[in-house]
């Protein structure tokens, strides 16, 4: 019996990372370093998904771009003091391996650096399960559908034939750009109800509920 899917495309900090409180107080400690206005944490959280500087301009729209410089150094001082403590979400570092014995393809496109995500996947020894991963310095920024092109073209999937997985509207919105499915999860960075209105074809409150969904289809 064939896959729902021939392909899986993984959102990284929200989606497989317990990441997006410590994301979004590293934004936060950064705006008040630099002496901008402090981002509420609705809006910290709003931006995660978007690459680093793309996400502080966002948050600071009349700042040039020497401060936003500045705002990206502060945040990563902060983000990098913690990110080896930082852990995977219940369930997948058990279900992805699964789900790739059962015959799907993983991938990952994320708003994190190569350097940073690199870095991630060596700490988890996760990255040999991923055939290919798509980071925002290395395209546009979501949900800008080039990332998420350039994987489906690498694997030679056709965009109906691939779900892409996130837990932001940035990843939904990736998703509707490139012509996938997706799925949204919503234990991250954005409620489900700002996700629904974009179609996704279902939702999940944990991550093995996704996998054995995918294993059922």
């Amino acid at each position: 019996m064939s896959n729902a899917f021939d392909l899986l495309v993984f959102d990284w900090d929200g989606t497989l990372m317990d990441s997006t409180g410590t994301i979004a107080l590293s934004i936060q400690r950064a705006f008040v370093d630099v002496g901008l206005p402090e981002p509420t944490d609705t809006q910290a959280r709003f931006v995660i998904g978007y690459g680093l500087t793309e996400a502080m301009a966002y948050l600071a729209p009349g700042a040039d771009a020497p401060t936003i410089a500045r705002v990206v150094e502060a945040y990563r001082h902060y983000y990098l003091a913690q990110d080896q403590s930082l852990v995977l979400y219940e369930g997948v570092r058990e279900w992805l391996p699964r789900l790739r014995e059962a015959g799907y393809p993983l991938a990952v496109a994320t708003g994190k650096s190569r350097v940073g995500l690199d870095r991630v996947l060596a700490h988890t020894g996760l990255g040999e399960l991923f055939e290919v991963t798509r980071t925002a310095d290395e395209a546009f920024s979501k949900p800008h559908p080039a990332m998420l092109e350039y994987i489906l073209d690498y694997m030679d999937v056709a965009p109906e034939r691939a779900l892409m997985v996130g837990d932001t509207t940035h990843d939904l919105q990736l998703a509707i750009n490139a012509g996938t499915r997706s799925a949204a999860m919503t234990y991250g960075a954005h409620p489900l109800a700002d996700m629904l209105p974009l179609s996704p074809l279902a939702h999940f409150d944990d991550f093995p509920a996704l996998a054995r969904w995918l294993l059922e289809a």
